[in-house]
């Protein structure tokens, strides 16, 4: 295959995977490991790629991929991780389900729920809610994000201060290695922190590639997290840093 055809490829990688290295690209592609080093410095070059040791992950940035994009990404996995967090949430319980594929996919493992309230700043999880008559569904106010949905600003936090919940399920764009939760938006960023504050526990869903990323607004911390959910072993540092705060890690099968 040549450089021409050979760098979409490993850009579509990266993206589906957040990371790409030097000898399972040279594997997949049957090139030598210098042949795909070029590649990748080309690419980071071009500031399409990060290097790392060992490979390359996605650049990080000040704004979010596309939102459909973000559907189609490891969206097995985030099906996994949604079946795993609702072990976790009795029947007879309040939550919110905050903005994100992540939580959509928690939403949809909810279906079969019985006697739970869920109030929401996503309208997709309000509508996939509405397929479940056992589920009282609460959505806030506040202005409307047209690109994924999302319900943000001061008048949500606002609406969400009305309440207790349970249990808090929450997604993110980014966890860096001091485990701190990344976001993109600071309006989307406010609501998160006090729906933290305003939940008994919570959990959040965030697939491995969130681990590769980078985002410039902070949420919080994982010591605010009761448990999170994940779809592959993490790093060796975090795995610490939630053992010292007694933040539970739990790993899909």
């Amino acid at each position: 295959m040549s450089q021409t055809f050979r760098q979409p490829e490993i850009l579509e990688i990266a993206r589906l995977e957040g990371k790409v290295t030097v000898d399972g690209l040279a594997e997949r592609f049957g090139v030598t490991v210098q042949t795909i080093r070029r590649d990748l410095t080309e690419l980071a070059d071009n500031g399409k790629l990060d290097r790392v040791h060992g490979g390359a992950v996605l650049p990080s940035g000040v704004s979010n991929i596309g939102y459909e994009d973000r559907r189609a990404l490891n969206a097995d996995a985030k099906t996994r991780m949604a079946a795993l967090a609702v072990q976790h949430i009795h029947e007879d319980s309040s939550l919110f389900l905050d903005i994100g594929t992540s939580t959509e996919a928690v939403a949809r493992a909810l279906l079969h729920h019985r006697n739970i309230m869920v109030v929401t700043n996503n309208l997709n999880v309000a509508n996939i809610l509405v397929g479940n008559p056992d589920c009282e569904v609460v959505m806030v106010g506040g202005s409307l994000r047209r690109t994924d949905g999302g319900i943000v600003g001061p008048l949500t936090i606002r609406t969400v201060e009305q309440f207790k919940f349970d249990i808090a399920i929450m997604g993110c764009s980014s966890v860096d290695a001091d485990g701190d939760i990344l976001d993109y938006d600071i309006q989307e960023v406010g609501v998160s922190q006090t729906v933290i504050r305003q939940a008994r526990q919570t959990f959040l869903v965030a697939d491995h590639s969130k681990f590769l990323r980078s985002a410039p607004a902070c949420v919080g911390s994982l010591r605010d997290i009761d448990m999170v959910v994940t779809d592959a072993p993490i790093d060796d540092g975090i795995m610490s840093l939630c053992g010292q705060w007694g933040t539970q890690v739990a790993v899909c099968d």
